[in-house]
């Protein structure tokens, strides 16, 4: 505790830990923000997160940094700035040097995905539109609320903006710095307060065993070699009577998916979904089917797969 109130206890951290309980910063962000040397801010940055108030996220070149989110770090910070006027000079002067900030991050996310947004349009016109589909998904969740939800490869953030309302706490992972940087823009351009992304691998998550109670993996699956370590994964990560929420394609025979678009596979059988669930310790619901759009020469079926952790284990009844 003395360390921390130590960490804590220097005007430049103190502000560092409000722009860090605000949002996810990369080093060169906060130098941005606070007009500081890069040197000088990593050793307050190394000081803080030696004692346990704030985070390390490594993603590829980047590191991002995270107030903390487990104890006893987290309930001290509440407990700090409780007491704290955030109308204060220097509290007031750093947010709005953050949301200039932010709107350039925003800039960079939409060059980027501009860049992309041909290839993304041709795919959605092949399936069944994404605000059905995502209804769909709603309805199949049941309505919360939820602990914590996790968003296996979060692309844009869409999942983590669409399950934000229902839960206490939302978080995406992805290998992809770039769609990172896109997650986070649009979360905060939506002012999605409750969601977090950070670099992650599927097949080994940063994530504790039975903390989740709800994980989604959307559209990810086909870029997969092994598909089943995901949702190995997933089933670690959810609590009893937890669910796994699978979107994905049936299989199909576009090959130009696989050459121009980097599928690994054409689509998943429910055949293959039930084994891998079952090897995971899962029941796996029939999915629900979605069919491509009338008309269309080709198409894609999109299936939503709903697998549920049993709330006893075999083990456990031993």
């Amino acid at each position: 505790m003395i360390d921390c109130l130590r960490a804590a206890g220097e005007p430049t951290r103190l502000r560092v830990l409000a722009l860090l309980r605000q949002r996810d910063l990369s080093v060169g962000e906060l130098v941005q923000v606070l007009e500081q040397s890069q040197p000088r801010l990593s050793h307050h940055l190394k000081a803080l997160t030696s004692a346990g108030l704030v985070e390390r996220l490594p993603e590829g070149s980047f590191v991002f940094y995270r107030a903390a989110t487990g104890e006893p770090g987290r309930s001290l910070l509440e407990s700090l700035f409780a007491l704290l006027d955030m109308d204060e000079a220097d509290f007031a002067r750093d947010r709005q040097r953050l949301e200039e900030v932010s709107a350039a991050r925003a800039e960079s996310a939409e060059a980027f995905f501009s860049s992309i947004a041909e290839n993304w349009d041709r795919l959605r016109s092949l399936h069944y539109p994404n605000d059905l589909i995502e209804s769909a998904l709603l309805d199949l969740s049941g309505p919360g609320p939820f602990g914590r939800v996790l968003d296996f490869g979060t692309g844009t953030g869409r999942m983590l903006s669409l399950f934000a309302p229902l839960a206490e706490e939302a978080e995406g992972i992805d290998l992809s710095h770039n769609m990172l940087t896109i997650a986070r823009a649009n979360l905060e351009r939506q002012g999605v307060e409750r969601a977090r992304v950070r670099q992650g691998n599927v097949t080994a998550v940063p994530f504790d065993s039975a903390c989740a109670d709800v994980v989604i993996i959307h559209q990810v699956l086909h870029y997969m070699d092994t598909p089943n370590r995901a949702i190995s994964e997933a089933a670690r990560v959810l609590k009893p009577g937890g669910q796994l929420l699978i979107v994905d394609f049936a299989p199909h025979d576009l090959e130009f998916l696989r050459t121009e678009y980097g599928h690994h596979r054409l689509g998943m059988s429910h055949d293959a979904m039930a084994a891998w669930a079952q090897d995971a310790g899962l029941n796996l619901k029939a999915p629900r089917s979605f069919a491509p759009p009338e008309g269309a020469q080709e198409g894609l079926t999109v299936n939503i797969w709903k697998a549920v952790k049993p709330e006893t284990s075999l083990e456990n009844v031993a």
